[in-house]
């Protein structure tokens, strides 16, 4: 019998925990069904070749989380990367975000801050303007891809010796007492029960199918979130140089004048390269960017996503993101990139017209073909747009030797119902981090844990 169950190694499951027990005693385990940090090896990554449809993907899965393999961006601002602001008041959420980064700090190498100043906030903002883009500005620290890597190792280190941590156990079901409305623990894969007093659900992105079939087993009210669905964009370093120098990841908003849907960048890559991600629950790859801190290229990447909000009668925004993710799959045998020349001409790209282009794709895996077989004129229409004014803010995006990889897809799980310390309608079960549809990267997720651990506190009447 347990105090807390954790399920998750991700942010919110190692920040949960990590809270607990800075303040008492009580008898935690952690449920991962990834493998230990240091046995995440992905065969693409350390051999060469392409994406070899693992069980489970190292890059996503595994103690860390996706977050383990990312570029490290700790977002210490309060407009972006979840949905926290609608549980907490500002000077709260700023207050953990704070709290949270000492915590990253002192398990590691720091990184990078970017902090921009009020002047260069200023002239972005009216550039941005100019050129129909909303700028919000945030301050970022960059840990880069090893340095996550190794903080989150040492946070294991540290958990290891303090609570248990049982890797590769996938958790099949939730168990509640019905009568009381009230968790009593999970069922593994194998049929083996564990109990425990509370439970934390933290899947993360990859287990968000997870844990809405299980909310919908529960009777929990659900939300649905938008799916975003786009390009990653690669580029000369050179061509971003001042805009990513001042403020590292841009987030730029634009709203189409085709069909006024919300279009926006996300996950910048200075100096990074491109990655494809195999989704096992959806069966797709799609592509994804790093940045390291001490290996440096001379292309930097970002994604372009369009926000797809369905309505009646269509509830499935995970399945229409994973179909239009499989048709690339499907026509490529992995992702397609395209230069923006070809895409605009109406042609796919070849190897040989890519290699006549200014940069050569990080991604030797993706195959050069026709976006326009994948995604819908709508897409494609919002996405020119949104690289026609991101030009006018950093001319030579919007070049024909710009680079298109096809597709990202952020599979968000719907959003669950939590009260404001991020409980279900279980009593004593929690949910947090990407998982839960509340949070969208690595600071939201952490500080969703710390609300949890301090909640658990709270209740077991232990003052941090």
């Amino acid at each position: 019998m347990y105090d807390v169950i954790i399920v998750g190694g991700g942010p919110t499951g190692i920040f949960c925990a990590l809270e607990i027990i800075k303040y008492s005693n009580l008898k935690v385990i952690i449920l991962e069904r990834g493998h230990p940090i240091e046995q995440r090896l992905c065969p693409m990554r350390e051999r060469g070749g392409e994406c070899r449809r693992c069980p489970s993907c190292a890059l996503v899965s595994g103690w860390g989380g996706a977050g383990a393999f990312s570029d490290g961006k700790l977002t210490l601002s309060l407009d972006a990367g979840g949905r926290l602001n609608e549980f907490l008041l500002p000077e709260e959420m700023q207050n953990l975000l704070d709290y949270a980064d000492q915590i990253y700090l002192s398990f590691g190498n720091g990184g990078h801050l970017f902090d921009p100043s009020p002047d260069k906030v200023i002239e972005y903002t009216m550039k941005a303007q100019k050129a129909g883009l909303k700028l919000i500005p945030m301050k970022i620290r960059h840990l880069g891809t090893e340095n996550c890597y190794e903080i989150l190792r040492e946070m294991e280190k540290f958990l290891k010796e303090r609570v248990e941590i049982r890797p590769r156990a996938k958790v099949e079901e939730i168990l509640i007492d019905k009568d009381a409305r009230k968790v009593k623990g999970v069922m593994l894969k194998d049929g083996e029960e564990i109990k425990g007093k509370y439970v934390i659900v933290a899947p993360g992105r990859s287990g968000a199918s997870w844990l809405e079939e299980q909310a919908r087993k529960l009777n929990l009210g659900l939300e649905r979130n938008p799916v975003d669905i786009g390009v990653r964009i690669e580029v000369p370093a050179a061509i971003m140089e001042d805009l990513t120098n001042t403020f590292y990841e841009a987030k730029l908003v634009y709203y189409s004048r085709s069909f006024d849907d919300k279009v926006r960048t996300f996950c910048m890559c200075p100096h990074g390269e491109v990655v494809v991600e195999w989704n096992e629950e959806e069966k797709v790859l799609s592509v994804n960017g790093h940045s390291y801190r001490n290996k440096k290229t001379d292309k930097t990447n970002f994604a372009i996503l369009v926000s797809t909000s369905f309505t009646e009668p269509f509830h499935e925004p995970n399945l229409y993101g994973s179909h239009v993710a499989r048709l690339a799959n499907m026509i490529s045998g992995s992702v397609i990139v395209q230069r923006l020349g070809d895409l605009l001409n109406g042609r796919r790209s070849t190897y040989e017209r890519i290699s006549r282009g200014v940069i050569e794709p990080s991604l030797r895996e993706a195959v050069p073909g026709d976006l326009s077989f994948v995604l819908p004129f709508r897409y494609l229409q919002n996405i020119k747009e949104m690289l026609e004014a991101m030009d006018k803010l950093t001319p030579g995006i919007f070049s024909p030797f710009t680079l298109l990889y096809g597709v990202e897809v952020k599979f968000y799980s719907s959003k669950i119902k939590l009260s404001p310390v991020l409980e279900t309608e279980v009593q004593n079960l929690f949910a947090g981090g990407d998982g839960a549809g509340i949070t969208r990267g690595l600071m939201q997720a952490s500080i969703s844990g710390i609300i949890i651990g301090r909640e658990i506190l709270r209740r077991e009447a232990i003052k941090p």
